[in-house]
């Protein structure tokens, strides 16, 4: 299941819930489930070392 089809689903869960008090928490999760796919889409898979001096070090494994 790709990022595009869990963030899909869980605002199709978030359309289909009610809310009042007793849903908001769970709305709450979802809300944070969402941010963090998002995101995950949104920024880069790899990572950047940092440079310090005149050479650049990074370990591949």
């Amino acid at each position: 299941m790709s990022i595009l089809d869990k963030i899909k689903d869980i605002e199709d869960e978030m359309a289909r819930t009610q809310r009042n008090k007793a849903t908001m928490g769970h709305l709450g999760l979802l809300k944070a489930r969402l941010a963090k796919l998002r995101r995950e889409l949104i920024s880069p898979k790899g990572f950047d070392v940092a440079k310090t001096g005149d050479s650049r070090i990074g370990f591949v494994g």
